[in-house]
């Protein structure tokens, strides 16, 4: 059987760097922040306008959302994909939303500049053979049960597809823990750092279920070497459509981008310190 060989990291250890914006996963540390669903027009560009004053570099929210039971909001499909994209023209800020089925790829690629597989579909091969055709980046969540090397393989099969613009992302897996909804596995980090050249951020927002705990591990996932985070972000969490148990409130969130920012920048400065050390 052919290995997969497209994700690995080259002895020359090259790695990616994917376009968003103005910046480049891999390259800087990005900050995507914003509410679990797209809930109405008039909610999401209040919330953007405050995440771009907030500082952040890209702009999340669910159109398409795969609710474990049937009776949840599903998200405003198609209308949520265009009020995302009418918030990327007011803000400026690139966005990012979640497809489910092959069918709707298209529409993702109309109206968002990066196309998320969740970690219900890491391994939904149709879905993610049809997005390796696509020439848009790609944010890949790991399934909450996966293993590293099968995350990886998920990866593979989007490159194997053509589209070299793949990022991972860390959510968290389940675990025999009850204290939180998963449990942030960050070791994951530097493990793929070591195996891929693919850049990978974290989820803190999923990876706990808790608000509470989302600044201590937003903190801890830049130790851990991330190349960026993702963060759900409302203002009324207790009122939220979906997901509302961890999403982190609006008005506390501008200090915690300062805080992350201080020490992304700290950690630019270890690394590169080190790497002066380890040449001499």
């Amino acid at each position: 059987m052919r290995q997969a060989e497209l994700v690995v990291l080259k002895k020359n250890g090259q790695r990616t760097h994917v376009s968003f914006g103005q910046k480049r996963f891999g390259r800087d540390f990005i900050i995507i922040a914003g509410p679990c669903s797209v809930e109405s027009e008039a909610q999401y560009l209040k919330i953007a306008r405050k995440l771009k004053t907030a500082g952040v570099d890209g702009l999340r929210g669910g159109a398409f959302k795969p609710r474990t039971s049937p009776y949840e909001f599903q998200g405003l499909g198609i209308e949520g994909l265009k009020i995302l994209a009418a918030a990327r023209e007011e803000t400026g800020l690139p966005v990012v939303t979640e497809i489910l089925d092959t069918r709707d790829v298209e529409s993702g690629c109309r109206y968002a500049d990066m196309i998320q597989i969740g970690s219900r579909n890491m391994q939904n091969y149709a879905l993610l053979k049809e997005v390796g055709k696509i020439r848009k980046p790609v944010l890949l969540k790991r399934g909450m049960q996966a293993t590293l090397v099968e995350w990886l393989n998920s990866a593979e099969y989007i490159l194997a597809g053509g589209n070299t613009q793949v990022v991972l992302c860390e959510r968290g897996i389940r675990t025999f823990e009850s204290a939180t909804r998963f449990s942030l596995d960050l070791n994951i980090v530097p493990a793929v750092k070591e195996l891929t050249h693919l850049p990978i951020i974290v989820d803190p927002s999923h990876g706990t279920g808790k608000s509470s705990l989302v600044k201590s591990m937003s903190l801890a996932g830049v130790a851990a070497g991330a190349h960026g985070l993702m963060i759900e972000v409302h203002p009324r969490p207790e009122k939220a459509f979906s997901d509302n148990e961890q999403q982190f409130p609006l008005d506390q969130f501008p200090p915690l981008v300062k805080k992350i920012r201080r020490l992304a920048s700290l950690m630019d400065s270890f690394l590169a310190d080190q790497t002066v050390s380890n040449r001499n």
